[in-house]
């Protein structure tokens, strides 16, 4: 999946916003823009037409929410990435799309790096929860007892984390990638993804998503 370029469908009512950000996704070599939508009925169709790893998905639209979208895709394609684009940092939007099953948030006013950035650490099944309101919605998320869609279920602990692995939970759950943990606790990124892999099995989470969530709402990472 390494050589594979992540297919990302752009959804956004805006004409102009559709297209400052399909310029740019068409620029990155490791990225390949699908399609676009301009409401939620349509980007239902094209997800299940092309199948996307990435959605980026606007809230507010026409004929259907970006939210009712969210949860009708999910439902047929749960391996699907969302990230949740608004110009609204508010936290009950937050709050609805954590519940829909998106795996990040994004302000339309990001820069461009940070844009690229939360595509690409959706594709490798990370939270995009960068934002104050963001990290209280996904609490108020957790206490309300949601769960990450997962096709294996409830995540149960199978073993209990070593300590290093604690300390990569801790700093996953920060929302550091790989290489940035690695420099963090003076170790190889390699080294980090063998204690990610390991974390996995341990939780019986498919996705890093799934493994933050779980330890939050176990109280194992703050």
């Amino acid at each position: 999946m390494s050589n594979e370029k992540i297919k990302v469908l752009l959804v956004d009512d805006q004409t102009m916003i559709r297209q400052g950000f399909s310029y740019v996704i068409n620029l990155q070599d490791d990225m390949n823009l699908i399609g676009e939508a301009s409401d939620g009925i349509e980007a239902i169709k094209i997800a299940k037409e092309k199948l996307p790893h990435v959605i980026l998905m606007d809230i507010q639209m026409p004929n259907l929410s970006g939210i009712d979208a969210t949860k009708e895709i999910m439902k047929q394609l749960p391996t699907t990435k969302i990230v949740i684009l608004t110009t609204f940092d508010d936290q009950e939007y937050i709050y609805q799309g954590i519940r829909s099953g998106a795996v990040g948030f994004l302000l339309k006013d990001a820069e461009v790096e940070e844009m690229l950035d939360a595509i690409r650490s959706a594709y490798r099944g990370e939270a995009i929860f960068k934002t104050t309101l963001a990290a209280n919605a996904l609490s108020r998320a957790i206490v309300s007892g949601f769960a990450m869609p997962s096709k294996k279920g409830e995540s149960i602990l199978i073993e209990k984390p070593t300590d290093r692995e604690q300390e990569i939970l801790q700093e996953m759950a920060y929302g550091l990638r790989n290489d940035q943990i690695g420099k963090k606790l003076f170790i190889t990124e390699g080294t980090v993804k063998s204690h990610v892999h390991r974390i996995l099995q341990k939780f019986g989470c498919e996705d890093r998503t799934q493994v933050v969530v779980t330890a939050l709402r176990n109280g194992m990472v703050k």
